[in-house]
């Protein structure tokens, strides 16, 4: 690309809207609060030097009122980082996805009820805000929502003293087995992080639910904590085997010939796959990625946000608080076995 064309990129992203993410569906105002969660009961599997592991946690939630400032989608160098791992994402402002428009309001007063609690968990470098538009849809519907950052495994992560990590473990050699660890200590993150928050808040309920490694470690924790009432992964592969499980789990992902997913053992197993997805459609990039200027999935991404926006709600309607709703039609989601 040459600079003329360069500097015409450049200045066409710069005028143009900021992005956006699709308004949440449900009737309530959605509050939002990030926390700062240190567990001291061990140290941080990846940079031990760094001392206790340290999470950061982004909680949504059904507020009484839309008072507030937007809460903020990602810093300036939380932006750059992402998008310096991106391809093609090269002649873009550093900072463009810093302007991305939310729909949470900062410290907006919570419902005064107990809740389902619904963890979140991003998949292997993505960050935390990635799953953004599903947690404020969740939050506009009644439920509180945590997107766990699982720190050194996301491309930027900044902590409130104002100090940016990085991707630790992506410079290291990509192995089933580095997969194996990744999971087991993201159930690890899983669990302190549920603990801590049914301390902080009334919680009626806990499922887990994630994209990619998030997936894989959101039904490995549903096998560590029998409570956990229902799991959803959006296109993981399970590193390792998942055990047989007590619960219902949703499987929903890419078109895709995935050797894990047939032998999981759930009480029921929904497995589910979307035409014209790639593996990041299950995420805000889904939209993002065609605001922003680069190649996106063939599938509308609104549309794909909706798709996972509604089998997200329905599947938890139904085990968190009973509702015998029936599934969703889509005529992009094909049933699998």
């Amino acid at each position: 690309m040459n600079l003329l064309t360069a500097a015409a990129l450049t200045a066409g992203l710069l005028t143009a809207p900021a992005p956006a993410l699709p308004a949440p569906t449900g009737p309530h105002p959605v509050g939002a609060t990030a926390l700062h969660l240190v567990d001291r009961s061990r140290p941080d599997p990846w940079v031990p030097a760094s001392g206790p592991r340290q999470l950061m946690v982004t909680v949504w939630y059904p507020a009484l009122s839309s008072k507030g400032e937007r809460f903020r989608y990602v810093t300036t160098a939380e932006s750059a980082n992402i998008l310096a791992r991106v391809p093609g994402a090269a002649d873009l402002p550093p900072g463009v996805l810093a302007t991305t428009s939310t729909h949470a309001r900062s410290g907006a007063p919570m419902v005064r009820r107990p809740l389902p609690l619904v963890v979140l968990s991003p998949g292997f470098s993505f960050p935390r805000v990635t799953l953004t538009s599903l947690g404020e849809d969740l939050a506009s519907r009644g439920y509180l929502v945590a997107a766990v950052e699982h720190t050194y495994e996301s491309v930027g992560t900044t902590f409130p003293d104002g100090h940016t990590t990085t991707c630790v473990v992506c410079e290291r050699p990509q192995t089933r087995e580095l997969g194996a660890q990744v999971s087991a200590g993201r159930v690890k993150d899983l669990t302190f992080v549920i603990d801590q928050l049914k301390n902080r808040f009334r919680v009626d309920g806990v499922a887990v639910a994630g994209h990619s490694m998030g997936g894989n470690a959101a039904v490995h924790t549903m096998a560590a904590r029998p409570s956990i009432r229902a799991a959803i992964d959006f296109d993981g592969t399970l590193l390792p085997d998942a055990p047989p499980l007590n619960g219902p789990v949703v499987l929903m992902g890419t078109v895709r010939t995935d050797t894990t997913w047939p032998p999981v053992q759930a009480r029921p197993k929904t497995w589910r796959e979307v035409t014209g997805t790639d593996h990041s459609s299950f995420t805000d990039y889904a939209i993002l990625r065609g605001q922003v200027g680069l190649p996106s999935q063939p599938l509308d991404g609104t549309r794909a946000i909706e798709i996972t926006r509604a089998y997200t709600a329905w599947f938890l309607d139904r085990h968190l608080r009973g509702h015998q709703t029936p599934e969703p039609e889509f005529p992009e989601v094909r049933r699998r076995a």
